[in-house]
């Protein structure tokens, strides 16, 4: 059986699910193809759970054993939880971090405690006390400074070496 093309709107729910780059967190290269988890061969069909988008390089490293399945899955579950849970704001912050595991702290425009909602409810980032919001006179909120705690340097680490999120 010669295998069909992927669907045009399945290969953007991929794409789109790991935000148009390379799903393995510690890569993100923006150039990416679509790779199946599970080798087309054995499974004949192209489904969404099935699907992920890897650069080239790290697809060339799935085909030769580098990158096991088990890793794949967990990559793809790891993706769906971040995408569930937290809003764009928050997986920015997330990679910000990730990108810079030296900085514990963020600066960011006043009022988006709401848009952080999840990553100070989850506990993985806290609101520097002292730097509160202030109301400044065009009707925009001062900078405020948060942290990324413990618990959400842990999670950061998890997400990096391809570990389970909860």
């Amino acid at each position: 059986m010669r295998r069909p093309p992927i669907p045009r709107q399945l290969r953007r729910d991929v794409l789109v699910e790991a935000g148009h780059r390379c799903a393995i967190p510690t890569c993100r290269q923006p150039t990416v193809e679509i790779a199946h988890i599970i080798p087309w061969e054995k499974v004949k069909k192209h489904t969404f759970d099935n699907l992920i988008a890897l650069c080239p390089n790290c697809h060339r490293r799935v085909h030769k054993g580098e990158i096991d399945r088990k890793a794949l899955k967990q990559y793809k579950a790891n993706l769906s939880i971040l995408n569930g849970r937290y809003c764009d704001i928050e997986r920015r912050v997330l990679s910000y971090f990730a990108e810079h595991p030296h900085e514990s702290q963020i600066k960011l425009p006043g009022g988006l405690d709401i848009f952080l909602m999840y990553l100070l409810k989850d506990g993985y980032l806290k609101k520097i006390q002292g730097q509160e919001n202030v109301f400044v006179w065009a009707g925009n909120f001062g900078p405020q400074w948060y942290e990324l705690t413990p618990k959400g340097r842990k999670f950061i680490q998890k997400w990096l070496s391809g570990k389970k999120l909860s």
